[in-house]
């Protein structure tokens, strides 16, 4: 299973410093909001993503007053690695693996596997489309070489092709500078949405059983909804439908058919779950589909992923939040990091954790399990 077992943090968010050991079982951490237990876990999950787990930029990571952050971690997977990553405010990302650069950033992704399940999960059911996509492209492209290097090919031309709308919108090229892109946005484009339609198929009848397994009595299910008609044959049709489309496009200076403009149709009972569903069945449909990316990062590292808990079972009734952890555990066996606001927030399952305590991005707790005396400073 992947282990973090040390973890050296520099200037990342409130965290100015600190060297922690992190038992092989995990940790709880508990703080009142705001403290600093949420950049512990990002902080973390950065060795996963290279990036924010929350969307902030690396310089908005920067402690306030520094001139760069760094991470450094140990971790065990099929032997003992040394990670590093670093980011300087007028300079560039820097990541290291076993003291050699990563030449390619993206050579580096999941190089800690884990899997972060958080409150603000919600929005991957009420938010846009562009949440539910982005869901399915961290999760295929950490678990498929091949659907990171399509997805990176096909963010490139569209970038590209956009730009050429907008041009010839001004009258500046003709249509055949749009046109040029299109081969490339296809091809690429039938690689994500194969992927995505078969990775749905996959585990939408998982979807519902472990939905139900939470306690949700009415059926829950998940569909993969495109344009294209014939997924089987995306290419082609795609190809055509850019064709089709140009003069549309050029109009607007923007491609509006394509797997960027997809969604993921999350419904219960046959209705829309993001209209009709309570906030306790949302927080519900969430937490599986987290539950399905640990399965699936599981499946293609054959080990289990770090599970970073940050306070998952606020807003849910001790039932649900009962099944949710009986689940985890048949999910996963892997280290678990929990963070709560209060001790008494700690599930029973979960009690047997060493705990440590933060306050003002500073971390202390049990002997033995934070490095160096005060644990920050």
């Amino acid at each position: 299973m992947a282990l973090l077992s040390r973890l050296s943090i520099r200037g990342f968010r409130n965290i100015e410093r600190a060297d922690l050991a992190f038992p092989p079982e995990g940790v709880v951490v508990v703080g009142d909001n705001g403290q600093g237990k949420t950049n512990l876990l990002e902080a973390v999950y950065y060795f996963q993503l290279l990036r924010s787990m929350r969307g902030a930029r690396d310089q908005d990571l920067i402690h306030f007053g520094a001139n760069a952050f760094h991470i450094r971690a140990q971790v065990g997977l099929g032997g003992e690695h040394e990670l590093s990553a670093a980011f300087e405010r007028r300079g560039r990302k820097k990541v290291v693996a076993d003291g050699a650069e990563a030449k390619r950033l993206s050579s580096a992704l999941g190089s800690l596997p884990s899997v972060v399940i958080s409150p603000r999960d919600v929005e991957l059911i009420i938010g846009a489309p562009s949440e539910r996509r982005r869901f399915l492209d961290v999760v295929l492209a950490l678990t498929s070489r091949r659907y990171l290097a399509a997805l990176q090919k096909y963010r490139g031309s569209l970038a590209r092709r956009n730009a050429a709308l907008r041009i010839v919108g001004r009258g500046v090229e003709t249509e055949e500078s749009v046109a040029v892109w299109e081969p490339a946005l296809a091809e690429s484009g039938a690689v994500l949405l194969a992927a995505r339609v078969a990775w749905m198929e996959r585990n939408e009848g998982e979807f519902a059983r472990l939905a139900g397994a939470i306690g949700e009595p009415d059926v829950m299910t998940i569909r993969y909804s495109t344009t294209v008609a014939n997924t089987a044959d995306a290419h082609d049709e795609l190809l055509e439908t850019f064709a089709r489309k140009r003069h549309i496009d050029i109009r607007r200076g923007l491609t509006h058919v394509g797997p960027h403009r997809d969604d993921v149709e999350i419904a219960i009972g046959g209705r829309e779950l993001r209209t009709f569903g309570s906030g306790g069945q949302q927080r519900t449909a969430a937490i599986t589909l987290r539950l399905l990316e640990a399965a699936t990062i599981k499946a293609h590292e054959g080990s289990d992923p770090v599970l970073l808990l940050d306070d998952p079972f606020a807003e849910l009734d001790v039932r649900r939040s009962a099944h949710i952890l009986g689940l985890l555990h048949a999910t996963t066996t892997g280290q678990t990091i929990l963070t709560v606001p209060r001790a008494s927030d700690i599930p029973p399952d979960l009690t047997r954790l060493p705990r440590w305590h933060v306050r003002d991005g500073i971390i202390v707790g049990d002997v033995g399990t934070i490095e160096d005396a005060g644990g920050a400073a």
